[in-house]
């Protein structure tokens, strides 16, 4: 892992339910603010703009970016998580600007730190280190990272948690849901309840760093023997549910691979749809955070570096089973068995031969499109994220059959949009039909 070339903001964290709530509250009377004021600009030049054109200025996409960047915890997390899903939840406008949580946080100040290592490690937490960098060179929104040694010579990165973030879920979930109720980028008649619920859940798991190294370890065995792929160990006496300690892995940013060679690029993404697949109809255990910074690539050694297994989560059979059915029926070109799994699945799918039902067989049509192309489905030049961003907007229009997709596959559809836009990203080509034709084999 390579050192940040430009280092996290410090910002003191608010650790209390009511500092959250204010924070909360400030940025609501914010973005009101701005509402006004942009209304007022633009009524006075003798337009008459929606309310929804107020709220997606850019000052006020900045507004709620920066504050969540602030507040990190699980206000900061559903701000990452709804921005991967632009067509289902948030306009383009203000979801562009929440893609920036995906990479940027502020970290605690020293002070700040050094009381989280104390409540985490005791009084004497010094004595357990060589050596401790209090300059974390990796933050987001449940904990950030610092690099340590350990007596016996080793170099590990410890993960530390911010306080207060576990019993905070709860109520930024809640707050962050009636922000956007009223705000009415969220529509009336959708039913989030489901959705919020799982995503409390799946916070808490996060926000569980005992529950991160189970999953660490589990990848890790998995992987043993495959040489394309190097998972850190755990340092089990350092680690507990609000500290991670693992060996450091070196390696620079996935991203950094733009500039190798053709092969090297196409070689390193066909590795990581692979494991995408495997993860899910082989072991069922995902890693669901797409965030780049989650892969590094190690060139001494030509292994891809995975980090970061809080998002991990296990699913079902029933939804393996019922999206590999949907998988094949797309790719066998048969709509009646792929509306069937889509059904099956949970999705809304309109009336038999209405506009909706088709729009809903187009979108699956084009995010499994590279499922179905025979040969190598070259990612640089497609235009799917285009087509599949205009597609979701037309959903959004029919009120009337419109729903919160349902919370597996949301969580799945991340982590295969994140490894597309990688692929995109490095100019990829891969024989994705091929690996998927292996893995519903196996």
């Amino acid at each position: 892992m390579a050192r940040d070339i430009k280092p996290p903001k410090q910002k003191a964290l608010p650790t209390s339910r009511f500092a959250r709530l204010g924070r909360m509250a400030r940025l609501a009377s914010g973005v009101a603010g701005g509402v006004v004021a942009e209304g007022v600009k633009q009524w006075s030049k003798g337009r008459r703009p929606a309310i929804r054109d107020l709220l997606l200025t850019p000052s006020n996409a900045e507004r709620v970016a920066e504050r969540l960047s602030e507040m990190r915890g699980a206000a900061m997390k559903l701000g990452q998580m709804l921005s991967m899903d632009t067509g289902d939840f948030l306009p383009k406008p203000l979801a562009d600007t929440l893609s920036r949580l995906r990479a940027e946080a502020h970290t605690l100040p020293q002070k700040q730190t050094r009381a989280t290592l104390k409540s985490i490690y005791g009084a004497d937490w010094s004595q357990l280190f060589e050596r401790f960098e209090m300059e974390p060179f990796a933050a987001a929104s449940i904990g950030q990272v610092h690099r340590a040694q350990l007596h016996d010579g080793r170099d590990i990165a410890v993960k530390l948690q911010y306080p207060g973030v576990l019993d905070s879920i709860d109520a930024d979930v809640d707050n962050m849901a009636t922000l956007l109720r009223w705000s009415g980028l969220v529509p009336e008649q959708v039913d989030v309840a489901p959705l919020l619920a799982s995503v409390k859940q799946q916070l808490k798991d996060e926000a569980d760093y005992e529950l991160e190294a189970s999953h660490l370890r589990s990848f890790g065995h998995a992987l043993r023997e495959d040489a394309r792929f190097w998972v850190p160990e755990t340092v089990d006496e350092l680690s507990n549910k609000q500290a991670l300690a693992m060996s450091f892995v070196p390696g620079e940013p996935i991203e950094s691979l733009e500039h190798a060679e053709q092969d090297t690029r196409d070689k390193v993404m066909t590795a990581l749809i692979e494991l995408l697949l495997i993860e899910l109809f082989e072991l069922r255990l995902v890693q669901t955070d797409p965030n780049f910074a989650n892969y590094r690539y190690d060139y001494p050694s030509g292994r891809i570096v995975l980090l970061d297994f809080g998002a991990t989560r296990a699913f079902k059979a029933k939804f393996v089973n019922d999206y590999r059915s949907l998988a094949k029926a797309a790719v066998a070109g048969n709509t009646s068995r792929m509306l069937a799994a889509a059904d099956r699945l949970g999705y809304a799918i309109g009336e038999t031969e209405g506009p909706y039902r088709e729009l809903i067989l187009d979108v699956f049509n084009i995010a499994l499109e590279p499922l179905s192309t025979p040969g190598v489905y070259d990612f640089g030049q497609s235009d799917m994220p285009q087509r599949m961003m205009a597609l979701s907007n037309k959903i959004t229009e029919h009120k009337d059959f419109w729903q919160a997709p349902p919370a597996e596959a949301i969580y799945f559809h991340r982590k295969v949009g994140g490894m597309f836009m990688l692929a995109h990203r490095l100019q990829a080509r891969v024989p994705v039909y091929d690996l998927f034709q292996t893995a519903i084999k196996s």
